[in-house]
C-alpha cells in the first residue's frame, strides 16, 4: 500500500491563505481559502459588468460603439516624382465615416489627392473601391461613394457653431493604420488658422487636445451625445500628436452636401498653382507685389477652356522647384493677391456657370481674362 503523506502549509501571501497538498507522486494543488468554505480577504464589486465605470467611461463606449463601425480607412495611390523625374506609385492613408447607409462618406480634401485610386476598407475588413462626388478645397472637404452589398452603419451631423470651449469631444480614426482609435479630449479653442497642404489657409478650425495623429485625417470629432461636429484634419508638427489637433467645422461640410444634394457642382478653375513673391518674383522676372504662379492647367477645364498657360521649364529657385514660362494670376476679380488660398475663397462665393475675371501677367505684360466656370478640375 502506498503511503501517502500530506503537507498542509498555511502561507499568508498578500492577504491570501493557500493550502497545499501533496501526494507521493510529487502534484501540487494549489487552494483558495474559500475553496475550503471560509471568506476571502478581499471585496468583489457589487455589478462585475459594470466594473466601476464611471457615467463618463460610459459616455465614452457607448459613442464609440455607436460610432466606430461607420468609421472607415481611405487609401489614396498618389504618383510622385524622383529626383530624376521618374514617376512611383505611393499610398496615402486617412480617414472618413459613413453619411448615409448606401455608402456616402465624407473626408478631407487632401486624403483624397488622387481620386483616381482611392480604397475605402470599412470596420468588417471588406474593401471598395470609391470615387469622388465632389470636394471643396478651400475648406478641405470631400465627398466619395462606394457601392456597398448591404446596408451600412453611419453617424449623425451635429452643429459645429454650437460649439463652446471646454467641451468634451472625441476623436475616432486610423493613425498611423491602428484602426477604430478612439481618443477624448476638449475643445482647446475656436476659429483657428493654420496653413495646410500646398501652403493653403485653413480659417475656422476647431482646436483640441484630443489626440490626432497622422491617419486620423478625416476622421469624425464627436461631441458628448454622438453627433459629428468636426473633421479631423491636421496636426501641430510633422511627427505626431502634442496635444494640439485641429478639426474642420462640420457646418461647412454641410454647405458641400446642400450644392451636392441640390445638383450644383463646386465651381473649379482648373490649375494648379504656387505663390510667388519678392527675391524669388524679381529672379523671374515677375511683378514683385506677387501672385500665383500657373504651374498646370488641367485639358479640358475652364481654365484650359479661357485659354489659361501652364509653366514650360523646370528652374531652382531657393529651395523650390518651379515650373516657369507659364501665366502669373495678379488679381481676382480687380482684388490683389495677398493670400496664397486666393482662388479658393473666390471660388467660395461663386456658383458653376458664373464668371471670374483673372488679372495675369504674360510676356512681360498685362491682361485680363474672363474665365467661365465648371464644376470639373482642380482649384
Amino acid at each position: 500500500m502506498k503511503m501517502r503523506i500530506l503537507l498542509i502549509t498555511a502561507l499568508l501571501v498578500g492577504g491570501f491563505l493557500y493550502v497545499t497538498s501533496r501526494t507521493d507522486f510529487g502534484q501540487r494543488r494549489i487552494f483558495h481559502n474559500n475553496d475550503r468554505g471560509g471568506e476571502p480577504f478581499w471585496s468583489a464589486p457589487t455589478v462585475a459588468r459594470s466594473a466601476g465605470l464611471s457615467g463618463d467611461e460610459m459616455n465614452n463606449i457607448d459613442i464609440y460603439k455607436a460610432s466606430h463601425l461607420a468609421t472607415v480607412n481611405i487609401t489614396s495611390t498618389i504618383y510622385r516624382r524622383t529626383i530624376f523625374f521618374e514617376v512611383y506609385p505611393a499610398k496615402d492613408q486617412g480617414s472618413g465615416f459613413l453619411i448615409s447607409q448606401d455608402g456616402k462618406i465624407l473626408t478631407n480634401s487632401h486624403v483624397v489627392a488622387n481620386e483616381r485610386q482611392l480604397e475605402v476598407t470599412l470596420s468588417d475588413q471588406s474593401r471598395y473601391k470609391a470615387r469622388l462626388l465632389s470636394r471643396d478645397e478651400a475648406n478641405d472637404v470631400a465627398l466619395l461613394q462606394i457601392d456597398p452589398r448591404k446596408k451600412l452603419p453611419t453617424v449623425h451631423l451635429g452643429d459645429s457653431d454650437a460649439l463652446q470651449v471646454g467641451q468634451k469631444v472625441l476623436a475616432i480614426g486610423n493613425p498611423f493604420g491602428l484602426e477604430g482609435t478612439l481618443t477624448t479630449g476638449i475643445v482647446s479653442s475656436l476659429g483657428r488658422s493654420i496653413r495646410g497642404e500646398n501652403e493653403r489657409t485653413l480659417e475656422g478650425l476647431i482646436q483640441t487636445d484630443a489626440a490626432i495623429n497622422p491617419g486620423n485625417s478625416g476622421g469624425p470629432l464627436l461631441d458628448s451625445a454622438g453627433n459629428v461636429v468636426g473633421i479631423n484634419t491636421a496636426i501641430l508638427g510633422a511627427s505626431g500628436n502634442i496635444g494640439i489637433g485641429f478639426a474642420m467645422p462640420i457646418n461647412r461640410a454641410k454647405l458641400l452636401l446642400e450644392d451636392y444634394q441640390a445638383g450644383r457642382q463646386r465651381p473649379r478653375l482648373g490649375v494648379s498653382v504656387v505663390p510667388v513673391a519678392g527675391d524669388y518674383a524679381s529672379a523671374l522676372d515677375l511683378p514683385t507685389q506677387g501672385g500665383l504662379l500657373i504651374q498646370e492647367v488641367e485639358p479640358g477645364s475652364a481654365a484650359d477652356h479661357a485659354g489659361l498657360r501652364p509653366g514650360k521649364q523646370v528652374v531652382q529657385i531657393g529651395n523650390a522647384q518651379l515650373l516657369v514660362g507659364g501665366d502669373f494670376i495678379t488679381s481676382i476679380d480687380g482684388k490683389p493677391i495677398d493670400r496664397d488660398d486666393a482662388i479658393s475663397r473666390a471660388l467660395a462665393r461663386k456658383r458653376v456657370g458664373e464668371i471670374v475675371e483673372l488679372t495675369v501677367f504674360r510676356g512681360g505684360r498685362t491682361v485680363n481674362i474672363k474665365v467661365k466656370l465648371d464644376g470639373g478640375g482642380k482649384l
